[in-house]
């Protein structure tokens, strides 16, 4: 079997996850040939697991050694499109952690490049291989559940300690991170409800900042929003609540769809509910229903994922999470802060300009208050160009 050479860039938690299972012979089709990282201890932890990769202390030098066919990007967020940029530059494919960046203008930018380098570029929205949701979504956009009325997903079991956010320096904080929740942890959700439901047209959301932790971010958000056609949609996600919920309820005119504790649930409408309100005879009525469940185990999406984007290197397959696509979530949550910092509503797509302006005085605020914060470069230029 021919074996892809793959650099991991970032050899955190997640970096070091892939290096682990990879080298473990979950995905056969890689080897890793190179990893890159600034801290000197973590490069050696990596130099344990895969003595016969070589380590670099810089994302550049591990492009230019030649050693590797495609990159896995697993830095702070700000720096997934510019490195992912030069990757694309270099003739390399790439794979990119979640989220695809922090504002929309970069993640366009990082669009483009992959579009011109013709490489293949996936991104690690791993929960698109659960099969529950992968059915979810057949069901919706086959029109068997109808027209779509209301999307309610109440995603708070992200909890999350004061430790957690205390353990590195860039997290949790508007200059190193970009964001909270909603660019840590829920990204995953928000790209399943977009991936299954479409884009919403407009977004109103509340985000509390600090809510329940020492920090500058958000860590509590309701999000409304409206599509097209006028369903509404509403998520809520938190990491402040050590009891939480995963529900996600989906209703159209022809029925309901429920996912929670690993099963997908299925209420068939016999009659269009549109269709019997407006010939029933009766005040109240109970609509008769053909009930359907599934629940399916898998492997770690993770890995689906590197073996994915192994086979569309290889085999030209196609891609189970687009890297392009991580501009549908990107925009939500970008949506959802100015929603909160203007007090209004927002159009979808994001006005990026005007986000990057509420960004930037966010992250020389937080700097002004705090000299020891780690400003990432990316923040660093976002600040200069809205002096």
């Amino acid at each position: 079997m021919k074996k892809l050479r793959l650099g991991i860039i970032g050899v955190g938690k997640m970096g070091r996850f892939y290096l682990k299972n990879i080298v473990s012979g979950e995905c056969p089709s890689w080897e890793v040939t190179a990893y890159s990282g600034r801290d000197p201890a973590k490069l050696e932890l990596c130099k344990e697991l895969c003595p016969e990769a070589k380590g670099f202390r810089t994302a550049e030098e591990l492009m230019d050694s030649g050693l590797v066919d495609a990159v896995l990007i697993a830095v702070v967020h700000y720096a997934h499109p510019e490195l992912a940029i030069k990757a694309f530059e270099k003739g390399l494919h790439v794979l990119i952690e979640k989220p695809a960046g922090v504002f929309t203008s970069q993640v366009m930018e990082m669009n483009e490049a992959a579009k011109r380098s013709g490489m293949k570029f996936g991104i690690m929205f791993n929960q698109r291989t659960k099969p529950i949701y992968a059915k979810a979504r057949e069901i919706v956009r086959s029109g068997q559940l109808g027209e779509l009325k209301r999307v309610v997903w109440i995603i708070t079991d992200w909890y999350r300690t004061q430790h957690y956010y205390d353990s590195a320096d860039w997290r949790a904080t508007w200059n190193g991170d970009g964001g909270g929740v909603l660019l840590n942890q829920a990204p995953h959700n928000i790209d399943l409800m977009t991936w299954i439901c479409g884009m919403p047209k407009r977004i109103r959301a509340f985000c509390a900042f600090g809510k329940y932790h020492n920090i500058d971010v958000e860590d509590d958000v309701t999000i409304y929003g409206e599509y097209d056609n006028g369903a509404t949609a509403t998520f809520i996600t938190t990491t402040g609540d050590a009891c939480g919920t995963n529900r996600l309820e989906i209703s159209g005119d022809r029925g309901k769809l429920v996912i929670e504790d690993g099963k997908l649930k299925w209420w068939k409408l016999k009659t269009s509910e549109r269709e019997l309100c407006f010939t029933a005879q009766e005040d109240t009525v109970r609509p008769e229903t053909e009930y359907q469940e599934y629940s399916a185990e898998g492997i770690d999406g993770r890995i689906v994922i590197l073996n994915n984007f192994a086979d569309a290197i290889l085999e030209d397959a196609p891609l189970i999470a687009p890297g392009e696509e991580g501009l549908d979530s990107l925009n939500i949550s970008n949506a959802a802060y100015l929603s909160t910092w203007t007090d209004d509503w927002v159009d979808i797509p994001v006005d990026g300009e005007m986000f990057e302006k509420y960004l930037a005085e966010r992250c020389k605020k937080e700097k002004a208050e705090n000299d020891s914060v780690v400003v990432s470069e990316a923040a660093e230029e976002l600040c200069k160009k809205w002096k």
